[in-house]
């Protein structure tokens, strides 16, 4: 088990990091990249985890010169992802931290997800009720790699941002996690990849 004990406050990302939804996420993006007419490149989709939805179509539209409708695009990834029949499960790696430290450290999750859906997500595996803080995409700004998320999450924990320690499965999210002050643990496939960074 990793040693997080000199910290004072534990964030984790939810998509890729504490639950298996990248997934999900990316056969909701292939089926809207067609519709729209985006090329679609799983890598670079999986690149933008954590990043708003919103922000994902205004990416998309300048990497390949769109002039899509990033509230129409976004919409319909969401209600495709929605209707896919599956329901991501938790990954064991992270979750074993999370359960580890519950009783010893207020926890967050800071998600680019809107805040519907990780409600949901989140409940449905009995996490919600845990947490110190939620923070998504409809309680910032300025979605990752901005540090907003992180930093909103530590205040709603009371933790200053040099005592946390942030669990990221993207580049995206460890910019925002070191951007924001804060030591980040990289995961990668559903493991725990790197000592704290």
């Amino acid at each position: 088990m990793i040693d997080l004990s000199s910290f004072k406050g534990i964030i984790f990302d939810m998509d890729g990091t504490l639950v298996d939804s990248m997934g999900r996420h990316i056969n909701a993006w292939q089926v809207t990249c067609e519709v729209f007419g985006y090329p679609f490149d799983a890598d670079y989709i999986h690149s933008l985890g954590g990043v708003p939805t919103l922000e994902t179509v205004e990416m998309l539209n300048a990497k390949y010169n769109k002039q899509n409708d990033a509230e129409e695009v976004a919409g319909f990834k969401k209600r495709t992802s929605e209707n896919l029949p599956d329901i991501p499960t938790l990954i064991p790696d992270t979750l074993a931290v999370f359960n580890h430290y519950i009783q010893s450290h207020p926890i967050a999750v800071g998600t680019g997800s809107d805040r519907p859906h990780a409600e949901w997500l989140l409940s449905h595996h009995n996490i919600i009720e845990q947490l110190k803080a939620l923070v998504t995409a409809d309680d910032v700004k300025n979605g990752k790699p901005h540090p907003e998320t992180f930093l909103m999450a530590a205040e709603a924990m009371n933790v200053a941002p040099e005592d946390c320690v942030v669990f990221e499965d993207t580049e995206m999210g460890q910019r925002a996690a070191l951007g924001a002050g804060m030591t980040c643990v990289m995961v990668k496939d559903g493991k725990i990849v790197n000592s704290l960074v």
